[in-house]
């Protein structure tokens, strides 16, 4: 009897972590991703030919915790999805933990970003930059707004 209790409570309080980590994602205004994630979601490297599975564009930061630009980033990147939560996605791999998918992007220096516009082609960009700067990309690029339609 005791051992179903103990099993029961450990299945309990399993539930209640991975509960708690899905809740604690979710609430984040980035997005982490796995393999397996970005496969579901952002697209599907198995195919020959890039097609983006998102419904509205995205920013893809690849980074490693020792980087210290890429440290500089992680508040900037955190402003701007929440600033743009409504228009676009922020996504971080973290390229210590998905090598694959850092080598099918041929991440070589980091911070990385890859662009994923609607009607464009994806485009990359290598290096830290100024939260204007980012902001610049994302209303221009990803959002395609010209410079008087800001603000509208």
């Amino acid at each position: 009897m005791q051992k179903i209790i103990l099993i029961a409570l450990f299945i309990s309080v399993n539930t209640m972590f991975i509960n708690a980590q899905i809740t604690s994602q979710s609430s984040k205004s980035v997005i982490t991703l796995t393999k397996e994630i970005f496969t579901a979601q952002v697209a599907d490297m198995s195919q020959k030919e890039w097609k983006y599975l998102g419904d509205k564009p995205a920013i893809i930061d690849f980074y490693a915790d020792w980087c210290g630009p890429c440290k500089t980033m992680t508040p900037i990147m955190e402003e701007l999805a929440t600033k743009y939560k409504d228009e676009i996605y922020v996504y971080k791999i973290d390229t210590e933990a998905e090598r694959e998918l850092a080598s099918l992007f041929h991440v070589r220096a980091i911070p990385y970003f890859l662009l994923i516009p609607m009607n464009q082609a994806p485009q990359f960009m290598e290096g830290a930059a100024p939260k204007n700067y980012m902001e610049r990309v994302i209303e221009e690029y990803l959002l395609e707004k010209k410079e008087g339609d800001k603000g509208n």
